[in-house]
């Protein structure tokens, strides 16, 4: 009996790991292929590959692509209502928001989850220069128009945004980005 169970044992072994080793290669390339997108979404059109680098800034590390004479496309994840929230932030050279876009979430559909489709929402971070305007929700007194029913994913948002920008300026105090790459 125990002969048996052994052997189912390793023959089920033996199966998840040659799975796993089929699919390692294809996940990863999805993977690569979905950052790509979303950076390209939320840069202008550029040339070349972007670099990954890693950022500290306020004890978080921060996942950023480089793209040189562009800007970088930061990843930026906050807690929102439902849970995570992860969100791609577009930053051009001069320091404003170029887009965003939600890479994952866990909001509440129907509502928070309209960060992701709202683009009403969406749309006013755009060209969104932190030197005039504040990324806090109107509520809080700054010039976010927030998601009805929404406002802690509003902020979520902003806060993710806030983030990104910040270490954006890290980045360029540190060199700037033009000599990361």
């Amino acid at each position: 009996m125990v002969l048996c169970l052994g052997l189912v044992c390793f023959i089920c072994a033996a199966v998840l790991g040659g799975t796993y080793v089929l699919t390692a290669g294809p996940i990863e390339q999805a993977r690569q292929n979905k950052t790509r997108q979303s950076i390209a979404k939320v840069l202008p059109e550029f040339g070349g590959d972007p670099v990954e680098k890693v950022a500290a800034w306020n004890g978080t590390d921060y996942t950023y692509y480089a793209v040189e004479g562009t800007g970088c496309a930061v990843i930026s994840t906050v807690s929102g209502f439902g849970g995570p929230l992860s969100v791609m932030v577009g930053i051009v050279d001069d320091g404003t928001v170029y887009n965003t876009v939600v890479l994952s979430q866990s909001e509440t559909p129907g509502l928070g989850a309209k960060c992701q489709t709202d683009a009403a929402f969406t749309d006013q971070f755009k060209g969104w220069d932190p030197a005039s305007k504040t990324l806090l929700v109107k509520k809080d007194g700054g010039d976010v128009d927030a998601i009805t029913a929404s406002t802690i994913t509003s902020r979520a948002y902003a806060l993710a945004i806030s983030n990104a920008i910040e270490v954006f300026k890290t980045v360029n105090a540190e060199g700037g980005l033009e000599n990361e790459q």
